[in-house]
């Protein structure tokens, strides 16, 4: 069934249930090297954004909008062409302060608790290691990535593009680690999982801490992650452990995770029970509302952003389906009067990675608006508009993220 103006799947979605989705199972040595991946457009210099803070000050600078502390967005002109995001360039974004910076000095000696098993255990990094391997490429993004496009001015960081990426994780897939301990307990819904984050003195627990529940289909593609990109995962993301799930929002791949749970019900932390939901403008967040669980489908152009030549254009971006595959991508020079298809670049890292594009556009000289719409194998379009609520999450309108381009 066709989905032209949906914001997010449903509740009752089959999503990671479809046993024909292929998941991308590579070797976790030299899968950087196998992909040929950066591919990067060179940045033009710019003004020098704000100091980023001790625990990303290994981040390329020039490629980031430093919004705070813990919020750096990608450059739209610094994803470039590459099927994978270079580690230095993903944005960042932390709801609490990060452990300390120590947790990654021994990654083997963290621990995680799993519970909600018939044989609950709590093992060690280097304990997973010893259970499964398995290299996901898959994309990350924010809830909030396109709030910036919300006239009601939402509150939040106010992302464009750049709050996402795609990454090559490498870590134990969930399921190994759960057959190994029996099997989940009998009526157990969701998978619950607990971040390590250093808490606030004087305020009660459930409201701060990032603890997150998605429904259990998800177990067959998410994994427990400690390497990003071939390294090992950096304390700024989540080192020295992170809970992957492919294909759902960002703030389901929990950081320094220390719980997984099987549970009947979904947690009561403030960041599951109100936070992360779908509402009316002013309404505020509930139980009962939609969740920010699978992602839909996307893509925005990422060249050119401000100017060209009269003639031929190479116009790039980027695209992905969240848990499902893409069919094509669209381009339109015209805001959307006519489309001509574009065709993909580089490899294929299967469902949950995105797709670079490319189309050869002539473009006389003026101003010219130019947009992309992604449709996925089972029909699913990016709808031409969003879709107003309180918080701006979930906006794969291809009319906001659309450039405007003089040509002369």
């Amino acid at each position: 069934m066709k989905q032209e103006t949906a914001l997010m799947r449903g509740p009752n979605d089959p999503g990671l249930q479809n046993p024909t989705r292929r998941t991308l199972l590579l070797g976790s040595a030299g899968a950087m090297a196998a992909v040929s991946v950066l591919g990067f457009t060179p940045l033009a210099k710019a003004d020098e954004p704000k100091s980023l803070p001790d625990y990303a000050a290994w981040k390329e600078r020039n490629a980031l909008i430093v919004h705070s502390t813990n919020t750096m967005e990608t450059q739209r002109g610094a994803i470039g062409n590459g099927v994978i995001t270079a580690s230095d360039r993903l944005f960042v974004r932390n709801n609490l302060p990060a452990p300390p910076a120590s947790v990654t000095d021994n990654p083997d000696v963290w621990e995680v608790r799993i519970e909600g098993v018939k044989n609950p255990r709590t093992l060690t990094v280097g304990d997973l290691k010893q259970m499964g391997v398995t290299t996901v490429a898959s994309v990350l993004q924010c809830s909030g990535n396109g709030r910036a496009f919300f006239p009601h001015g939402a509150g939040g960081t106010q992302w464009s593009v750049g709050a996402a990426g795609c990454i090559m994780w490498t870590g134990v897939p969930l399921k190994d680690v759960v057959e190994a301990l029996g099997g989940p307990v009998e009526g157990a819904r969701y998978i619950t999982s607990t971040g390590g984050e250093t808490l606030p003195d004087g305020l009660d627990p459930k409201t701060v801490i990032v603890e997150r529940s998605v429904p259990t289909r998800a177990m067959e593609s998410a994994l427990l992650a400690w390497e990003m990109n071939d390294e090992p995962l950096t304390h700024t993301h989540g080192g020295p452990l992170r809970m992957v799930v492919p294909g759902y929002y960002g703030v389901n791949n929990v950081k320094y995770v220390k719980n997984v749970a099987f549970t009947e019900n979904q947690t009561d932390a403030k960041i599951q029970a109100s936070g992360y939901r779908i509402r009316d403008v002013g309404v505020k967040g509930a139980p009962d509302q939609p969740s920010m669980w699978e992602m839909n489908v996307k893509s925005w152009v990422t060249a050119p952003l401000e100017s060209g030549r009269t003639g031929r254009n190479m116009i790039y971006g980027v695209a992905f389906g969240g848990t499902v595959a893409l069919e094509k991508v669209d381009v339109s020079v015209d805001g959307g009067k006519t489309w001509k298809q574009a065709r993909f670049l580089g490899p294929d890292l299967g469902p949950y990675a995105w797709r670079p594009f490319v189309l050869a556009a002539d473009l006389t000289a003026g101003e010219h608006r130019i947009v992309s719409r992604a449709t996925d194998v089972e029909g699913n379009t990016q709808p031409e508009g969003r879709v107003e609520n309180e918080r701006g999450y979930g906006h794969n309108g291809w009319s906001d993220h659309g450039v405007t381009v003089a040509i002369s």
